[in-house]
Formats: structure tokens, sequence, C-alpha cells
């Protein structure tokens, strides 16, 4: 406890950060058949939140030492509107970090203000970290550059102290503005031809709308899926699939909002795979339930065989669809990506779709079982606003769009129908993927 208490607030931060994820692992491992599962939910979510915050906190207090602290060195006539300053900046930090609460506390079939408002924050938070970080390290080149050695004068001082804080501010209000509007427009429709081999000839021009990271939650509701719903109806597709990440919240507190997707009405059928999000609400088989209901069919490491519009019983493809990789992970019963189960009934000899919502599920699938024929994945989301998008791309085998492994195989990383929680899109957009698929046979 004396370490402990000697140790600087970051380290304390990062300390509480690394025991609340350890204890997250336990509860799901050594607490799932002791205590109801509602309970359990809520506790490994609550964990989750608590882990994001500890580790905010570290960034949290870099913004404070920079827009707040720095001044206090400054004479008085600078401080004339420091009280309002601080408050302001108090403020922006409660709300970031407030956001992560808004999942458990307000969600509905629409968006509070008071949400939209605290994911606002969190993505102006993480621009404002990004934005001090390269002003800082322009600001160590610059004197190392220059290797300065003269005093400068208190006015000077005064105006080198406010430089870096106002221009990082000013760079993270215009480029959060940014990101609203870009994410405030209605998905892109983006068409893609992919030819697919195996596809029977009879199959040719088939398509598929392809959605991906819907996030229902606190800052997407029933409108904006209601929205999402008429322009897939407009395409007209014969198959349409959601590729995981379709809620952040559980059935009790957004069972209507989804209530739409029952206006989808593909030919041959709807379908849907877990997405890491969906374990984050640990209320899996309750969303599963929901869906059948509005006549989605899970793929839960299960195939189905897509058959010919034109009615030839030998003319199929297989579509197949795995639990996302982040089920084994959190040990979640009964869920966990198995191939092996997920194909046990696609033969060598027609095609394979793949829905497997990480790209680096798809990544492994393929390494399994190289005679896929095509992965369709979502879950970067293309980045979603920069500098994440540096991240998504190193972090995931595919980052976005169209990929061809091999001769015969082709995987298409969606970056999503919406976004997640930050209403915002910076150097990325959100796409509804219309997906044609081509018989090599009709070439």
């Amino acid at each position: 406890m004396m370490i402990f208490k000697q140790l600087s607030l970051k380290t304390k931060a990062a300390a509480v950060a690394g025991i609340v994820f350890f204890s997250m692992i336990a509860s799901r491992t050594l607490l799932a058949d002791r205590i109801e599962e509602k309970r359990l939910r809520w506790l490994v979510r609550l964990q989750m939140l608590l882990f994001a915050n500890a580790l905010m906190f570290i960034g949290s207090l870099h913004i404070w030492r920079s827009l707040v602290t720095v001044f206090y060195r400054s004479p008085t006539p600078m401080l004339s509107c420091f009280t309002l300053w601080k408050t302001a900046v108090l403020m922006f930090l409660i709300l970031a970090h407030s956001s992560f609460f808004t999942v458990l506390l307000l969600v509905a079939e629409e968006p509070y203000l008071f949400s939209l408002a605290a994911h606002t924050c969190l993505g102006g938070y993480i621009l404002l970290i990004f934005c001090l970080f390269v002003l800082g390290s322009l600001e160590q080149v610059y004197n190392l550059l220059l290797q300065r050695q003269a005093k400068v004068g208190s006015a000077s001082k005064n105006a080198k102290l406010a430089i870096k804080p106002a221009l990082a501010v000013v760079l993270t209000v215009v480029l959060t503005v940014l990101g609203l509007l870009n994410a405030s427009q209605p998905p892109a429709v983006k068409s893609v031809v992919i030819p697919l081999h195996k596809l029977p000839l009879s199959m040719d021009q088939l398509k598929v709308v392809l959605l991906s990271d819907i996030h229902l939650g606190p800052t997407i509701g029933k409108t904006k899926l209601e929205m999402v719903v008429k322009m897939v109806r407009t395409l007209k597709p014969d198959i349409t699939v959601i590729v995981g990440d379709l809620t952040d919240s559980d059935v009790e507190g957004l069972g209507h909002a989804v209530k739409p997707l029952g206006m989808l009405n593909s030919p041959l059928g709807t379908y849907f795979v877990t997405g890491n999000h969906e374990y984050y609400t640990s209320d899996v088989n309750s969303w599963f339930e929901v869906l059948k209901s509005l006549n989605i069919r899970p793929l839960h490491n299960e195939n189905i065989k897509i058959m010919s519009p034109k009615g030839r019983s030998a003319d199929w493809f297989c579509l197949a669809g795995v639990d996302d990789i982040e089920a084994t992970a959190m040990h979640y019963p009964g869920h966990g990506m198995d191939l092996n189960k997920a194909l046990g009934d696609c033969g060598t000899d027609h095609a394979i779709v793949l829905l497997a919502h990480q790209p680096l599920a798809a990544k492994w699938a393929l390494q399994a079982r190289p005679d896929i024929n095509l992965i369709l994945s979502g879950h970067t989301h293309g980045g979603q606003i920069f500098p994440l998008n540096i991240a998504a791309y190193f972090l995931n085998p595919f980052f976005v769009g169209l990929y061809k492994v091999g001769q015969n195989t082709f995987v298409y990383v969606s970056p999503g129908t919406f976004y997640y929680g930050m209403p915002m899109r910076l150097g990325s957009r959100a796409e509804i993927t219309e997906i044609i698929l081509r018989s090599q046979s009709s070439a």
C-alpha cells in the first residue's frame, strides 16, 4: 500500500486499469455459473467502462497540464479569464469520461442529447490528444534545431505558453466540426463487382447488400436505422448480410429500435453474424431471438445453402458465418469462432462465402481453409476518425475495401454503415455495400 501511494498519478491509473482488466476476465471465467446472467452482464460491462476510464485518465492528466497547469506560471493579467477556461476544460473532460457510462444508463429508442454531447467530446478528446502530441513533438524539434540559449522576456514567454494550447484547441474544434458534418451524411452506396469462383451461371449478377457496424446505442437510434433499411430496399438485393456490431446495448434497452430490420425483404434471406460488441453487451442469445422474430437468421458457426433463384436444385453456394473471435477471448459460454463447424456441410464443389466480423478472423479462416472464395468483414470502420485510421491499418491484416488473396479468393472489409459512439468520421465514410457476384463462366 505504501508503494502504491508513492506512485505518480499516471502510474496509479495504469495499475488500476490492469487490475480492472484482470478482474473482468476473472468475472467471466469464475462467476459465470455463480450469479445470474443479467447481474454478470452488468458487472462485466461496468468493469469494461472502468477499464476505459482508467486509461483515459492518463490522457486527461496530460490535457489538464497542457491546457490549464501551464498557465499557473503566467502573470496576473493573463489570468482574468482563467477560471472560465479551467471550468470549460474540466467540463469537456467530464463529458468525455461520462460517454462510456451512457451505454449503461442512457440507451433508448432515440439518442439523448447528453449522450451525443458526451460522445462528441470523446471524439474531440482523441483529436486533442493527437494535436497536443504533434505540436509538442514539433516544439521539441524546433528547440533542438535552434538550441536557443538566450533568455526570453516575460511577454514573449506568455505568448509562447499560449501558442501551443491555443493552436491545439483550434485544430481540435475545426476537425471535430468536419467529423460531425461527415458523419451526419447518409451512408454512401458503393457498388463492387466480385467474380466468384464456382458460382453457377444461373446465379450470375446475384446482388448481396453488406451492412456492418451499425452500432445501435447511445448515439444511433431507430430513425437512422429506418433510413438505412429504406436505402437497402431501394437496392433490391437478393441477399442482405449484417456482419456484426449491430448493437451496443441489450434487448431491454434497444429491442424496439431494431424493429425496422423486419422490413428487409431480400428474397434469398437476411443473415447475421456476431461482432465483438455483441459480446460486450453480454446479451447475444436474446438478440438472436429478436432477430429471428424479424426474419433475420443468425449464422452461429453454421451455414446455409443459397439456392439459385431460377429454381435449379443443383445450383447453389454455401453461405457460412462464424462467431466473433472476441467470444473466445471473453470465455462467453456456448460461443466462439468454430470454422470447422461453420463449414461442416460446405463441400469443395460449390462456392463458399464466409461472414466473419473481424479481418483477423478472415485471415485465420483462409489459413485453415484456403478454398473459401469470399469473406465479408467489417470491424475496422476504416479507422472512423484520424488518427485512429493509422492504428486500425496496422492492427488488421485487411483494412478496408476489396482484397484479392491467391487465385480465387476475395476479402471485402466494410468501413461500417454508421459509426461507433462518437458521431464523427474523419478520413473515412460510412457505407452500404452493394456486391454484384459474377460467375466466372459468364466471362
